[in-house]
């Protein structure tokens, strides 16, 4: 039987951006189902720092590294400080993006490369690694993702669509190549959800205020998280390559 009290006790996982929101909430949660937890911030130390303290001071074990996941040498380092700490990593969850907005004919190439380089090149620097350490431990989680805007569409963010299905694409190719070795990857794409935006993003919570919700209300981060626990834990063993959407019913994928 699954004990859904303490069903990661003994795993390690890793969390990118899980300084606030949707990282922060999955962080939390992981750690309540026994994760220790490596929480990754681009360069918001103080905030990775405070979610390390709360789970720790609530019993749990989380390690706050700041590290920018589109930089190889940085991603190498905290791979070596969560292995030196933890002895490795079981579970990944790809959350870091850049979020912003820009119209198709005045985009510049930089913004173009941020959005591909935190949804596709980041996820590669960590994934790689991380399945690899997975493999040798005998199996582990992955769980990348995705956006609402892949699949509805909408102004200004073809980069963000264009990054989040390239890592959708990467997901499954994930999940074909590393199931021999125990290791399954999934994706989840979220809805419209009430999060804080960083003082750089230019996405305003507005970008999706006409979606009507059949359920009648946005989600939270903890909408999310809760599913993460189930798709890495051991109830979720035989789900892998798939793509599961979390939005009070706004949309469904074919």
């Amino acid at each position: 039987m699954v004990d859904l009290v303490n069903e990661l006790a003994g795993k390690v996982a890793l969390v990118t951006g899980s300084a606030r929101n949707l990282g922060r909430a999955t962080a939390e949660e992981l750690a309540r189902a026994g994760a220790a937890v490596v929480i990754n911030a681009r360069e918001a130390k103080a905030l990775a720092e405070e979610v390390a303290d709360g789970i720790v001071k609530a019993g749990g074990r989380a390690l706050p590294l700041v590290a920018d996941i589109t930089d190889e040498d940085a991603v190498a380092k905290m791979m070596a400080a969560a292995k030196a700490e933890f002895g490795g990593i079981d579970i990944l969850v790809n959350n870091a993006a850049n979020r912003s907005a820009a119209y198709f004919p005045e985009m510049d190439r930089a913004t173009w490369d941020r959005a591909m380089g935190a949804a596709v090149i980041g996820a590669f620097n960590v994934s790689r690694p991380c399945v690899a350490m997975m493999a040798e431990r005998g199996g582990g989680a992955v769980v990348s993702m995705g956006g609402l805007t892949s699949y509805t569409g909408n102004a200004k963010r073809s980069h963000q669509m264009a990054g989040k299905a390239a890592l959708q694409a990467m997901t499954r190719g994930i999940a074909i190549d590393m199931g021999p070795k125990n290791v399954r990857a999934n994706m989840v794409v979220v809805g419209v959800f009430e999060t804080v935006r960083s003082a750089t993003s230019s996405v305003q919570h507005t970008m999706h205020d006409a979606i009507d919700i059949p359920l009648g209300r946005k989600g939270t981060p903890q909408d999310t998280a809760d599913l993460i626990r189930f798709l890495v834990g051991p109830g979720a063993t035989y789900i892998s390559g798939q793509t599961i959407h979390v939005n009070g019913a706004a949309f469904s994928a074919p």
